[in-house]
C-alpha cells in the first residue's frame, strides 16, 4: 500500500513530464529570472535583526486539508517581511497543497530569500525555481537517493541557488554532503504525516556542524522557537501556524511580538 509521499512522488513524475511539453528548459534558461541575483538563506539567517522565521505560505495540505483558500501571496508574504521573517516558503505544489509557480513568481517582489517548496525529483524543477525567482531549493532525503542528493544539490549550485535538505531521522544522515547549505529537521513523518516536535531536538547533536540546522513542522508555541534557538537551531520553518488564521500576515505579526518578549526573558 503506497504513502502519501510515494503517492506525491508517482504524481510528480507526470506533472514534470507534461510541463517539459509546455515549457522547455532553454525556455526556462532565457527567461528574466536568470539576470536577477540570488539572496542568501544562510546570510539571512544569521541576521540578528531578523527572526530566523521562514514563514510559509500554503493553502491546505494533504493531512490538515484545506488550510486557507482565500489567502492572498501577496498580502501575506508583504507582512511576514515587513516584520522580520528571514525567508519566505512558498509551496508550489497544486495537485496536494494548492500552490503554484505563479504564487512564487508573486511572491518575488519582495527583497527577502525565497525558498521553493515542494518535491524535487529532476533538474527541471531546479530550473523553474531559478526562472521564477526562487534563492533556495528543497531536497527531501526521504523521496531521493544520497546520490540523487548530491547531483541535484550541484546542479542547484551551479544556478546559483542554496540548498535545504529536509531530513526525519537519522538514517537519513547519510544523504548530506558539501553540496546542501542547510539541513532542516522535519518533525513531521511524510509517511504518516504524525508530528513529533521532539525530533528536532533528538537529531541536533549529530546533525554536521558546519551545516546550518532549521527546525521544520508543528512549531506553534514561541517558547519552543526559544528552546530550539538556545539548543542550536539557526532557522525555524513555520507556516501553518500562521495560514489556519484568516489573517495569516497578522498573525505571523503577533507571533513575532510573542516571540520577541519570550526571548527577552531570563
Amino acid at each position: 500500500m503506497k504513502n502519501i509521499l510515494d503517492k506525491i512522488i508517482e504524481h510528480k513524475k507526470i506533472e514534470i513530464a507534461r510541463c517539459r511539453q509546455e515549457r522547455t528548459a532553454t525556455e526556462l534558461m532565457q527567461s528574466h529570472g536568470f539576470e536577477r541575483n540570488t539572496l542568501s538563506l544562510k546570510s539571512s539567517l544569521l541576521d540578528i535583526s531578523k527572526t530566523g522565521i521562514i514563514a510559509e505560505f500554503k493553502r491546505r495540505s494533504p493531512s490538515k486539508g484545506i488550510i486557507n483558500a482565500s489567502a492572498d501571496v501577496a498580502k501575506v508574504t508583504s507582512v511576514y517581511t515587513q516584520y522580520g521573517a528571514s525567508c519566505l516558503s512558498v509551496l508550489t505544489d497544486e495537485q496536494f497543497f494548492g500552490g503554484s509557480l505563479e504564487d512564487l513568481k508573486i511572491a518575488r517582489q519582495h527583497a527577502i530569500p525565497i525558498l521553493r517548496k515542494d518535491f524535487m525529483i529532476d533538474e527541471y524543477q531546479i530550473l523553474e525555481a531559478r526562472a521564477f525567482g526562487a534563492d533556495v531549493i528543497l531536497l527531501i532525503a526521504a523521496c531521493l537517493s544520497p546520490r540523487r542528493v548530491k547531483e541535484l544539490a550541484a546542479y542547484a549550485k551551479k544556478l546559483s541557488l542554496e540548498v535545504l535538505l529536509e531530513v526525519h531521522g537519522e538514517d537519513e544522515l547519510a544523504h548530506v554532503c558539501d553540496e546542501i547549505d542547510l539541513v532542516g529537521v522535519n518533525n513531521r513523518n511524510l509517511k504518516t504525516f504524525e508530528v513529533d516536535i521532539e525530533n528536532s531536538i533528538r537529531l541536533l547533536n549529530i546533525l554536521p556542524k558546519n551545516k546550518l540546522a532549521i527546525a521544520e513542522s508543528g512549531i506553534d508555541n514561541v517558547k519552543v522557537v526559544k528552546q530550539l534557538r538556545t539548543a542550536g537551531f539557526s532557522g525555524f520553518l513555520i507556516g501553518e501556524n500562521f495560514m489556519k488564521n484568516e489573517n495569516p500576515g497578522e498573525a505571523f505579526k503577533n507571533y513575532v511580538q510573542q516571540l520577541k518578549q519570550v526571548e527577552n526573558e531570563n
